[in-house]
């Protein structure tokens, strides 16, 4: 990837260099450029995303409602979901208010340590959906392929043990990335080509080493991106075999029913975070991250829902007691 190999190759600004980082001033706030390069579009964009992030807030609240409320609803499946519906909140709640008032103002400025926190909790919200995808591909296999195992292999401790491992692993990854982050120096310009914070545009804006976080970034993405797609692809190949293998049709749409809700919402957000950092022939294209940056921060969180809601009888039915208009 060029990107990671331009940062990479980066030279360290020369301390002994008189006229260097010593005459520079250190940047204390960056500005977001969003959109402003087309500001024909921001009434429009600052439509679409208010109503993005509406619908995402109240789709993935009404979701963690209905579980919560339901017992019929406490099962590992419904637990992974809730977190789900949790990250989603995190994720598009962390950029999308700065986002919008980038739109409604001439400049959209954020403080260093407001970056900072930006940063931290949408690349802890993202890394978390990334591993909690996994760890939901593997309830599917177990509740497919070993029906009558399934109680014991996902009890209620490992569920726990599970969502727990993914919270705060990915909290103490997102730790080290920000306090990486955080000791490179930034001596100007001060211009993030994004309309949030993001890694790539952060470190080619530093006057400083980016050595050690570059590879870190790349073992993370060997991590999250490769590892936790290879292992969700070998957990869906052993479901798919096992639903083949049944005699009966209705036994094979019962069971693709009960997985195909989780497969769109891996292939979508699959498709987006490729998209945005699988790129091996070219460089950064600060239009590019913005597109991928919408679909996995405002448009994944919102379909989420809906796909889990309109696909799934049960969370219908347990919304229906709250609100009548989803017996429709």
């Amino acid at each position: 990837m060029k990107l990671w190999m331009k940062i990479l190759l980066k030279v360290p600004e020369n301390p002994l260099n008189p006229g260097t980082m010593s005459n520079r001033t250190m940047v204390t706030e960056f500005i977001l450029q969003g959109f402003s390069e087309h500001p024909q579009y921001h009434v429009l964009l600052f439509s679409c995303f208010l109503s993005l992030y509406s619908v995402a807030l109240t789709g993935n609240v009404l979701i963690i409602l209905a579980i919560t409320f339901n017992p019929g609803l406490h099962t590992p499946m419904y637990f992974f979901l809730f977190n789900l519906a949790t990250m989603d909140i995190i994720c598009t709640s962390s950029i999308m208010p700065k986002a919008l008032k980038g739109l409604v103002s001439e400049k959209n400025f954020i403080s260093f340590g407001g970056c900072m926190a930006q940063l931290y909790f949408l690349t802890w919200s993202a890394s978390s959906e990334l591993l909690l995808l996994t760890v939901m591909a593997y309830d599917r296999y177990a509740a497919i392929c070993h029906p009558l195992h399934y109680s014991t292999m996902m009890s209620k401790a490992f569920c726990s043990m599970l969502a727990t491992g993914v919270w705060v692993l990915c909290a103490f990854n997102t730790a080290i990335h920000t306090g990486l982050m955080m000791r490179l120096s930034f001596c100007g310009p001060n211009i993030i080509t994004h309309f949030f914070c993001e890694v790539p545009p952060l470190l080619l804006l530093s006057c400083s080493s980016t050595y050690a976080n570059s590879v870190m970034i790349v073992l993370a993405d060997a991590f999250y991106g490769i590892l936790n797609f290879l292992m969700t692809i070998v957990s869906y190949g052993f479901i798919i075999s096992s639903i083949l293998k049944m005699r009966t049709s209705e036994g094979k749409q019962k069971a693709f029913s009960t997985c195909s809700s989780h497969l769109i919402v891996v292939c979508m957000y699959y498709t987006a975070v490729f998209y945005a950092y699988i790129s091996p022939v070219s460089s950064y294209s600060a239009e590019k991250s913005k597109v991928a940056g919408v679909l996995y921060t405002m448009l994944s969180p919102t379909l989420n829902p809906l796909i889990y809601t309109l696909r799934n009888k049960e969370v219908k039915a347990a919304l229906a007691k709250f609100f009548p208009f989803f017996r429709c």
